[in-house]
């Protein structure tokens, strides 16, 4: 496994070292520490910022290497991520303010977009990772995120909580309410919720990961964080799909965007591939059958 921590020098950059760290450590990761200078002057500052960093990575047993670039800093981790394939990107963020629907700096938004691998925001004090809640739509395309989720929970010893959340759909649909609240019935329904959910926990159970699946109802974030806090989740993941066309570009939906906003945990953005196929009727049925695009 390959992890990038990308660090600006500044002391909100040492909770990405230590989450990368404890990943670095569990999965025994090949890992770089990335630091960019946006001016001459700073280059000094951040080289000696990125050593004492780096002494932080070798307490939990990490030795890293430091790479010191020079640039405008997304250009530059653009580069370094398509010159070289990385597992995992782990970065910092900031808040800007508390208010209005853009909490976190507009960089960390810009890295999610731009670069190819999964994003890891290290958000908040973390000290452990032993609780991973996968935000799934019990679609096929969310796979790539359960296989890296598993992959880095069974290396760390973490459980993993698949949650799918649906919208309240209309009173005709009562009886689909009535089948997933009893999860038992939605995960031997054979539809393709349900499906796709024994799926998931069995490639997660394949992994050594204790998995388990949750159903809940209500606005989907709303839904999100009450699990998160109910179940004492230490990391949220959630996904982002690659936009149709030649320009290599990911889509982070409102979903994902409010997550980094409230959060206070980290959050783990993983590729969820491309966009399934169909023309717009196509997926407007789908939103209405099952709450999810």
């Amino acid at each position: 496994m390959k992890i990038l921590i990308c660090s600006d020098g500044m002391p909100a950059a040492d909770n990405a070292t230590r989450v990368g760290g404890l990943i670095a450590r569990a999965c025994g990761a090949d890992t770089t520490l990335l630091g960019i200078a946006e001016r001459p002057a700073d280059e000094q500052p951040l080289r000696q910022a990125l050593e004492a960093q780096s002494e932080l990575l070798r307490a939990d047993g990490v030795t890293p290497s430091i790479l010191v670039g020079a640039g405008e800093p997304i250009s530059e981790m653009v580069e370094q991520t398509s010159a070289n394939i990385y597992d995992l990107v782990v970065i910092g963020s900031r808040t800007t303010s508390r208010s209005g629907l853009h909490w976190r700096t507009a960089k960390t938004y810009e890295v999610i977009k731009v670069i190819p691998a999964p994003v890891l925001v290290a958000i908040g004090d973390c000290t452990q990772l032993k609780r991973f809640l996968v935000c799934t739509g019990g679609k096929a395309f969310i796979d790539a995120a359960v296989q890296l989720t598993g992959k880095v929970a069974a290396a760390i010893g973490a459980t993993v909580t698949l949650l799918h959340v649906m919208a309240e759909p209309p009173a005709i649909y009562a009886d689909l309410v009535q089948l997933e609240e009893d999860l038992d019935r939605l995960l031997e329904s054979g539809s393709e919720l349900g499906q796709n959910l024994v799926r998931q926990q069995k490639q997660l159970e394949a992994m050594g990961v204790t998995a388990e699946v949750r159903v809940r109802h209500g606005m989907v974030v709303d839904q999100v964080f009450a699990e998160a806090r109910e179940g004492n989740h230490d990391l949220i993941v959630t996904g982002s799909s690659q936009a149709r066309g030649t320009l290599r570009h990911y889509i982070m939906g409102d979903l994902t965007r409010t997550v980094l906003n409230r959060s206070e945990c980290p959050v783990l953005v993983a590729r969820s591939g491309l966009l399934p196929a169909g023309n717009f009727w196509t997926r407007l049925k789908n939103i209405f059958q099952t709450g999810q695009i």
